[in-house]
């Protein structure tokens, strides 16, 4: 079910995609110099559909810079909620290991062999074979 949804997404933003890098093949120049558009050194001459793609790129990954910025506090939160429970698992276990060793071996109540719960081994509770 994945991959249909995934086909049935990307199959159309690639068509689409295609479709306007077709039509917007003419190159523009970008000037990154605010003082001076017409230096040569600081302009950069590319077809529009590739500059459109590359900022829509540019965005996208300082989208998700800003948002993996933004998590850092829950991020953290999980990581010291997990050490406590990793510590709280280790104190259980020692204590269960205490009271097992505590325990005296006469409290414990031998189990006769061949003998389950209802009786015999093999039968319930009306000696119906299992």
């Amino acid at each position: 079910m994945r991959k249909f949804l995934t086909a049935l997404i990307v199959i159309p933003l690639g068509l689409i995609l295609a479709t306007f890098a077709v039509a917007n093949r003419h190159f523009v120049t970008v000037s990154f110099d605010p003082f001076m558009a017409n230096d040569p050194a600081l302009s950069l001459t590319m077809p529009l559909f590739l500059l459109l793609i590359l900022v829509a790129a540019l965005g996208v990954v300082a989208g998700g810079c800003a948002v993996w910025f933004g998590q850092r506090r829950w991020r953290r939160a999980a990581r010291r909620h997990e050490a406590d429970a990793r510590a709280a698992r280790g104190e259980l276990a020692d204590l269960r290991a205490q009271v097992t060793a505590a325990r005296p071996d006469q409290q414990r109540l031998p189990v006769p062999a061949g003998v389950g719960l209802y009786g015999p081994i093999g039968r319930d509770k009306q000696r119906a074979t299992l």
